[in-house]
């Protein structure tokens, strides 16, 4: 602490009129509409201001700077009026110059890295459990305190405070798999409930808690259905709200008891039945709505969490040495299972504080990392945007952030300008631009989906605006280009996961071509808690839909937006049906006329924007619609609207069935088309009808165009089964390579299909056999290899394929040879033929991960060709085939059009009888120097950690 500042504002008449000019001011930046002259001491924040959360910390951090004074930030969830901050102001401390606080090192035992992790739990009791079998007293969270209190929770208080919960659950009655709603803020109390519920046999249900005390009521009323959808029957509370129990209660069926943690406790024994938890239990519901209409509760089993977490273990390599610093709600996913539970299971340290020390002041977040030396930590895009905004450089006096390794940007629109200005700013404090991830995730797969690698930093990707928005097809911008939109790449898909983008008629889609994006893995929900009707629309196949949109690039995914219509605001989701519904119920309103959709602000957020139809013309009566549809919209999602805009009948766009067209209004928004005088109406609509005319021929041309090249390559398959048996008759193998050469290359070129070849010049010279060594992304690769490399060469294929006689007959006249790998027997014969033919002076061409998966991605490869080639001292020469994959991939029978680009790399193993390396060593270090190289060049992920069923070993040792 350092010398403190006076109040340079003595009179309190001027301390009234400072603080509404604040007030006015911001008002003027949030709602310009707004009749200004209105704003008194006593306007209500919440219904005449239409002030939010984000918007009452604004106001606070002005007040501040202003009076040179520290408001407790309790202010923020109590306040209702100008007055109240007035009450505060008058009787703050003056501010003082704060200097951040020494780098705490954590205790002893939390440097002792643990040896193993729970690899055997099945369950996140088991994961607990064993955390308390092998170190009891090792700190699990540490409680962020601004006055450097310790407040910690070892793994062995964690579970003595659960059991106390569990017994007092069970008093109460709760029986196997019941759901218990959890409605706590973040402390203790929050966690011991967590796993009391689990360890009592029930099913956690996480709600947020209220922002504002004296909106309890509402708040709770918004819970109705949630709790009535999950047939809970017990609910974990906070005193304050126990004298509203009534309201709950008389309105959901089954709920019983209201209780709080210490009423659980006094009725807790000293022994808790143990129930018997397996792995595909319901672990908890996850809530991703908080509207009161059809609530989706997404169930999560102990497997689906296990594997999550481990998988975004896997990618980050998080070990116990880790500490995550978290702000973020725990009845989010992100805040719950990203940090919490996966933090729970690596046995690294959690520091934690609550969302409101956060918003109140940004700075703590940073200054946690600071001091707890955090290496993780995670948010979504707008506390990137609120810590540029409300941070000055004095503010950063001293700041070290050099020990964050992974700054995880998700849960919400990521924008590329706040990553690369958070960035900038920070990097003098020692932030460097490699540890900031965007990820992409979402509560259907647990939490998350894709990451990119370690240490690769961001990548912002240009492509050109007007092609996109016009057909999908995400062409990277010239370096000149200006009319260009930028996305961000998140990443691949976790270990074990899938994501792949199809079309309307859900047929995958080529690289950099924008559609729905579907995924799968052990991740993924099985369904909605009792919603049939969602979860049926929730699957497409084994695929489930994530209700979004974008393009694959590489193996990277990048979104582009929604293709549902929630918005998206400060990480919550608002579902605008109900929110239409309820405010075309106000007097003054048309009902049916309502519009509700979102915005991007230029913080990269997004906003939120009612557009209501109303025959009233005055100032004033729009005035009090305004009031009056502020109050309805915080009452459902705890939150106004940002923008509320009155217009005249027959301003808000319909389908011709009546249903509103959100994204057309959206467009009659953002164009600046409301309200002007010089356009009527009905042009504004037969514009913007038209503006959709045109997307849908495209998308029409679009169909038959791909349908009808479809057809004409399977009609070219048709012509190449007619071609190739003659060819299988003549006599001499060269001839009928040359003739089969021939007839792919026409094929391929009629087809539409251009195959290019780079590094012609590392081909042998020599009649030396050589072993060919290639990934695999298609059925394609076969035929493009056969048509672009001269020399000959045997294809080592599948013993499965033998079964075909006719492929048998074409495959085995050009010298294919088939290996079993299934037979072990078998395949000891089959890898001696290898060999002897290798031997004999014939080149083999291997396909070296020995499968191939529709998702991009170079997979593990089979030891057969580098046995082969160390037994017999034949160089290995590697070869890339990028592009087959776009154009027919894994179980698809739909072609598309594309490139096939063909990479020949120098021969690889000059092998010297001099060298001291044995046999299997040696086939080791050329499978390693072979698919080092081969990853290099072929533009896909590394899945070396994906371990597909059909992925055997082929080698000659007959090993599998």
């Amino acid at each position: 602490m350092s010398s403190q500042s006076q109040n340079p504002i003595i009179d309190p008449a001027q301390k009234a009129e400072l603080l509404l000019e604040i007030v006015r001011a911001l008002m003027m930046e949030l709602h310009p509409d707004h009749n200004l002259a209105s704003i008194n001491i006593d306007s209500s924040l919440d219904r005449e201001l239409g002030f939010d959360s984000l918007s009452r910390v604004e106001l606070l951090a002005r007040v501040e700077k202003a009076f040179q004074v520290v408001i407790p930030e309790h202010i923020l969830t109590i306040a209702e009026t100008p007055r109240d901050f007035l009450r505060e102001i008058r009787q703050a401390p003056p501010a003082t110059t704060t200097t951040l606080p020494s780098q705490v090192q954590a205790d002893k035992s939390s440097h002792v890295a643990i040896p193993e992790e729970p690899f055997s739990a099945q369950t996140l009791v088991e994961v607990i459990e064993w955390h308390v079998k092998n170190h009891p007293d090792r700190p699990h969270i540490r409680f962020y305190q601004d006055d450097d209190r310790e407040d910690q929770l070892t793994y062995q208080e964690l579970l003595a405070g659960a059991k106390k919960i569990a017994g007092g659950l069970q008093q109460l009655g709760l029986n196997p798999r019941e759901s218990v709603v959890i409605m706590l803020p973040t402390g203790k109390d929050y966690f011991f409930s967590f796993l009391g519920v689990l360890l009592a046999g029930g099913v956690p249900v996480p709600v947020y808690p209220p922002g504002h005390i004296k909106q309890i009521e509402e708040h709770l009323r918004r819970h109705v259905a949630i709790t009535n959808n999950c047939q809970a029957g017990i609910m974990i509370t906070m005193p304050e709200t126990l004298r509203f129990a009534k309201l709950m209660k008389s309105q959901v069926v089954g709920l019983n008891h209201l209780v709080t943690t210490a009423q659980l406790e006094e009725k807790s024994t000293t022994s808790i039945i143990k129930p018997i938890l397996h792995e595909n239990d319901l672990a908890f519901l996850q809530y991703t709505s908080g509207s009161t209409g059809d609530p989706k509760g997404v169930m999560l089993t102990h497997a689906n969490l296990l594997a999550n977490i481990r998988s975004m273990g896997q990618v980050v390599k998080v070990t116990s040495k880790d500490v995550f610093v978290s702000w973020l709600p725990l009845y989010h996913d992100m805040g719950l299972i990203g940090a919490w539970l996966g933090s729970l299971y690596f046995g690294c340290q959690l520091v934690l504080m609550s969302p409101l020390a956060f918003i109140a002041r940004p700075i703590r977040w940073l200054r946690a990392i600071h001091q707890y030396r955090g290496t993780l930590s995670s948010a979504p895009n707008f506390a990137y945007e609120l810590c540029l905004r409300r941070l000055d450089e004095k503010d950063l006096t001293g700041l070290d952030l050099s020990s964050w390794r992974m700054a995880f940007n998700g849960a919400e629109a990521i924008s590329p300008e706040t990553l690369s200005r958070f960035t900038e700013k920070f990097i003098p404090h020692g932030f460097r631009p490699k540890a900031m991830a965007p990820v992409y995730g979402l509560a259907e797969s647990s939490v998350g989906l894709a990451f990119p690698p370690l240490e690769r930093g961001y990548i912002i990707d240009r492509v050109c605006r007007t092609r996109f928005m016009e057909t999908g097809e995400a062409n990277q911008a010239t370096k000149d280009e200006s009319n260009v939109q930028q996305f961000i790449n998140c990443g691949h898909p976790l270990p074990g996961h899938q994501i792949r983008i199809v079309d309307n008629a859900n047929r995958e889609l080529p690289d950099r071509r924008e559609g729905r994006i579907q995924f799968q893995g052990p991740s993924a929900t099985s369904g909605y808690f009792r919603n049939p009707a969602k979860t049926k629309d929730l699957f497409c196949g084994s695929w489930l839909e994530t209700g979004d949109k974008g393009y694959i690039a590489d193996g990277d995914v990048y979104i582009t937006g929604r293709s549902k219509d929630i918005i998206i605001r400060a990480g919550r989701n608002v579902y605008p049906e109900e929110m239409e519904e309820a405010i075309g119920k106000i007097q003054g309103v048309r009902a049916g006329n309502v519009a509700v959709f979102g915005t991007a602000s230029e913080a990269g957020t997004e906003q939120l924007v009612i557009l209501a139809e109303s025959r009233k013309r005055d100032a004033s009566g729009k005035d009090e619609l305004r009031n009056q549809i502020n109050a309805v919209v915080t009452i459902m999602v705890g939150m106004p609207p940002d923008h509320v805009v009155i217009a005249l009948p027959n301003t808000v766009l319909k389908t011709s069935s009546g249903k509103i067209r959100r994204g057309a209004c959206r467009a009659l928004y953002e164009g600046g088309y409301i309200g002007k005088p010089s356009k009527a109406v009905w042009f504004q609509v037969a514009r913007f009808t038209l503006k959709g005319v045109f997307p849908w021929i495209r998308q029409i041309r679009s169909f038959i165009t791909s349908s009808l090249y479809a057809a004409w390559c399977w009609l070219l398959c048709a012509l190449a089964i007619v071609l190739l048996p003659p060819v299988a008759l003549i006599p001499k193998e060269s001839w009928r390579w040359a003739i089969t050469r021939c007839v792919l290359k026409i094929l391929f070129r009629i087809g539409g299909i251009n195959i290019k070849v780079k590094g012609n010049d590392n081909l042998p010279k020599d009649v030396t056999p050589y072993i060919y060594v290639s990934n695999h992304a298609s059925y394609l690769d076969g035929f493009a290899v056969a048509s672009s490399i001269p020399s000959m060469f045997s294809f080592v294929a599948k013993g499965e394929l033998r079964k075909n006689s006719i492929i048998r007959l074409l495959l085995g006249r050009i010298g294919t040879l088939f290996v079993e790998r299934f037979d072990k027997k078998q395949t000891f014969e089959d890898a001696k033929q290898l060999i002897e033919k290798t031997q004999s002076g014939r080149s083999l061409f291997f396909f070296a991960e020995g499968t191939f998966m529709r998702m991009p991605g170079l997979l593990p490869f089979r030891m057969g060709p580098f046995e082969t080639a160390a037994k017999t001292r034949v160089p290995i020469v590697p070869i890339t085939i990028r592009g087959t994959r776009s154009i027919l991939r894994a179980k698809s029978w739909f072609p598309r059009r594309g490139t096939v680009s063909i990479t020949i790399g120098k021969p690889i193993g000059d092998i010297s009888p001099k060298e001291k390396m044995n046999e299997w060593d040696l086939a080791i270090a050329l499978r390693d120097q072979t698919r080092a190289w081969i990853l290099k060049h072929c533009g896909e992920p590394d899945l070396e950690h994906e371990r597909p069923a059909t992925l055997m070993s082929i080698s000659p040792r007959g090993e599998k």
